[in-house]
């Protein structure tokens, strides 16, 4: 089939659906079931996140997304295309960065590029056009002819980001990409994804640092032991799942204040959490308390609801790494 007439079909297909549908994807290793019938989806220029702990299935999906590992049962449409079916239609879309670094050590970062570029079909000015643009947007441009045996580990992962943009890819998987890096990399690789999802790149987010998932992703999946726990815009999941709560702290509190309302108090640094469906009212007893009972008030204020929460609610379990 003509490489343009397949571009233009599968672009086409995109409207207003889903870039990536995942349904009812299950995978077992023997007797260990990786994945439960997990489903969820993928808008274009979205940034999606995926939290778990390790063990938790990511990494397989992304595989499976790849066509790197075949699943079970349960699909995976890419721009409409079955990935399982016709992977070698669809992945000239999708980039992938796996969490170990695949790099050749001895080579320059150019000649990386340069041989990364050509597996991905692309070649001649369009390749070297390519290289100078992706080592420009990863801040790379001056160590280009640097052994990456030089690098520290978030160059090498800057670099190896910059390997799966080579081919302009729709969807860029990111598998743990700020494991065991510099700030000035995570922010730098921070700063990459914004941009690509300003251009339109999907990303699909693997990570287990929920604090990187709330700056970034407007989307998430909460997978545990191999299954979609919850997915869904971010803001959707704090409101569902999300326990409200209002902080106060007073010179000498040494016990939580009495207030009707109030679900469960939690020692909090100087004060206490008191985790609470009533915020507005809540607040009003404890200005009312703080007058009556002339507290030395140091703080008091609404806790938004945490990703943290989300997890703990929705898993019944703290995230582990």
């Amino acid at each position: 089939m003509n490489s343009l007439l397949t571009k233009t079909s599968l672009a086409s297909t995109a409207g207003d659906e889903p870039l990536l549908e995942v349904s009812g994807l299950s995978k077992s290793y023997g007797k260990k079931q990786a994945l439960r019938q997990a489903t969820f989806s993928l808008k274009a220029g979205a940034s999606f996140g995926f939290l778990g702990p390790n063990g938790a299935g990511k990494s397989t999906t992304m595989k499976i997304l790849t066509g790197i590992v075949k699943a079970d049962s349960g699909t995976v449409k890419l721009l409409g295309r079955d990935v399982t079916n016709e992977i070698g239609e669809v992945a000239r879309f999708i980039g992938y960065v796996p969490q170990d670094i695949t790099l050749y050590e001895k080579l320059s970062a150019y000649d990386n590029l340069l041989f990364f570029g050509e597996a991905y079909g692309v070649r001649g000015i369009e390749l070297k056009h390519r290289i100078r643009e992706v080592l420009d947007k990863t801040g790379l441009t001056d160590r280009a002819g640097d052994a990456v045996e030089t690098f520290s580990g978030g160059m090498k992962r800057r670099i190896n980001i910059a390997a799966a943009l080579l081919h302009r890819p729709k969807l860029l998987i990111l598998d743990e990409p700020t494991v065991g890096i510099d700030p000035q990399s995570r922010n730098h690789i921070f700063e990459m994804i914004r941009e690509l999802n300003e251009e339109g790149v999907a990303i699909l987010y693997s990570t287990h640092y929920m604090e990187e998932v709330e700056a970034l992703c407007d989307e998430i999946a909460i997978m545990d032991r191999g299954t979609v726990k919850a997915s869904g815009p971010l803001g959707e999941l704090l409101e569902t799942y999300g326990r409200r709560a209002v902080y106060v702290e007073a010179a000498g509190m040494t016990e939580p204040p009495q207030c009707p309302g109030v679900g469960r108090a939690k020692k909090e640094g100087s004060g206490w959490l008191l985790e609470t469906e009533q915020v507005g009212a809540v607040m009003q007893r404890l200005l009312q308390a703080a007058a009556e009972q002339r507290w030395d008030l140091k703080q008091l204020e609404v806790v938004r609801p945490s990703l943290e929460n989300v997890f703990l609610t929705v898993t019944g379990t703290a995230l582990r790494d």
